[in-house]
């Protein structure tokens, strides 16, 4: 059974969203947590998150890939990705708030219009 392109498009968002929460904690979080521990604890705990982000990613990437082209899943990934960083390091991390994410977001979109514009 083959679903519709939206219903498609928005399971594999929200998975995709989902996955890189877990992507991103698993990424940076253990540079606020656990700087002051060994490299090696802070790589078996982001394993451990890791784990809940591949659970929700390959489904979603199996899902998308019945409706997306391969270049197409990796974009709206890239998107999706930046989308969530973007308020993680804002947020939790403390990070300053810079240009420089408008213009990589437009630079993002500048690549979903060539990915999705077709042939």
């Amino acid at each position: 059974m083959t679903l519709p392109l939206n219903t498609t498009l928005l399971q594999t968002v929200v998975l995709l969203a989902l996955s890189n929460l877990f992507m991103t904690v698993a990424w940076y979080a253990h540079l606020k947590h656990l700087n002051d521990k060994p490299w090696w604890i802070a790589a078996l705990l982001s394993w451990g998150v890791a784990l809940f982000e591949y659970l929700l990613q390959v489904p979603a990437n199996r899902i998308g890939y019945t409706q997306l082209t391969l270049p197409q899943l990796k974009i709206l990934q890239e998107v999706i990705t930046l989308s969530v960083f973007v308020p993680f390091a804002l947020l939790y991390m403390k990070e300053p708030l810079s240009w420089n994410y408008l213009w990589a977001g437009l630079c993002l979109l500048g690549a979903v219009y060539f990915i999705f514009r077709g042939p």
